[in-house]
């Protein structure tokens, strides 16, 4: 059972949206996962969805799964393409990875509005724009 499981404090992981432009000029948006740490990771899941509420009606995505079995000290994965017409809706990212044997666990939350060019930051690791979470 889940209640079982020790989950241990994640730290020094965070999931950035960035904004880049493509060879065609034009600007794209991906979403990365970050190990800030000076140690590995082991078994990194990440499943993204999205979900709330477009004029009145329900919006769900599809859940997508990423699998990457290591992760270097002071790097980023790219992990998927996100398309600007979600920012409107809550945008899940749910990271899992081991630290030797110990399971880390945690929830990041974009939600709706928190996306923008508002609350664009240098994101140093990436060399690029975007909207950090840790």
């Amino acid at each position: 059972m889940k209640k079982d499981i020790d989950f241990h404090q994640v730290e020094g992981v965070a999931v950035a949206i960035a904004r880049e432009v493509n060879e065609l000029g034009q600007d794209e948006w991906n979403v990365y996962f970050i190990n800030n740490n000076d140690f590995y990771l082991e078994n990194v899941l990440i499943s993204s969805k999205g979900y709330g509420e477009h004029e009145g009606q329900e919006v769900k995505t599809s859940v997508l799964r990423h699998m990457f079995d290591q992760m270097g000290p002071k790097t980023a994965l790219q992990v998927e393409p996100i398309d600007p017409a979600l920012f409107h809706i809550t945008n899940e990212f749910w990271v899992s990875y081991y630290i030797g044997r110990n399971i880390h666990d945690k929830r990041f939350l974009f939600v709706p509005g928190s996306i923008s060019e508002d609350h664009l930051i240098h994101i140093s690791i990436l060399e690029k724009e975007g909207i950090l979470h840790s």
